[in-house]
This record gives C-alpha cells, structure tokens and sequence, in this order.
C-alpha cells in the first residue's frame, strides 16, 4: 500500500514505515503529525485518485528530528568581466517516519 502526499507543497510517494526528509515543520522530536492532503491511495492494485484529494484518507507520521540537507553551491560568472560569485546554502528538513496509512 502506497500513497501520494502534498506536505508543503511538494509531493511525496510515501509506505509504511519509510523515512521522508520534508522541508521544515513545526513540531519537536517524536511528536506525531497528520497528513491529509492525499492525492492517490493504491491498495494492492485498488488505485484510488482524488479529484483533487481522497476523501477520508489521511497519513500519520512521527517527526524524528531536525536536519540540513547538503550545501548547494550557487556560482555566477560573467565571461570576460571578471565577475565571479560563488555562495551556498543548506536547507532545513525534518526527518519524518510514515507510521500509518488509512482510507
């Protein structure tokens, strides 16, 4: 059983007991969150699409932590103006473990 998930407008094919890295939520370690912005449910071959969300579906979850996802390296060149730019940044996500899925 799977299904698609818009958490903070990105979407996610999320089972049971798998980890998704989501931007940044609200919440502290093992506190539970909800999802019910669910966009298809598949359960053994019964595909179930929402137009737009699944009525009565909903995703549960447990926040395991804070973390920063890998230094993305944001470089700018002109040619021949000796104009270089180089900068970074790490994003913020929360770990998340899908507990439950139900329809």
């Amino acid at each position: 059983m799977y299904a698609i998930v818009n958490i903070a407008g990105k979407q996610f094919k999320v089972t049971q007991d798998q980890f998704v890295y989501a931007p940044k939520m609200e919440g502290e370690d093992g506190a539970s969150v909800e999802f019910d912005k669910v966009l298809l449910v598949d359960n053994d071959g019964k595909v179930e699409v929402g137009a737009p969300l699944v009525k009565g579906a909903k995703v549960s979850g447990k926040i395991l932590g804070h973390v920063k996802g890998d230094k993305v390296v944001v470089f700018k060149k002109k040619r021949r103006k000796g104009y270089k730019k180089r900068n970074g940044h790490r994003q913020d996500f929360t770990k998340v473990l899908i507990e439950k899925i139900t329809k």
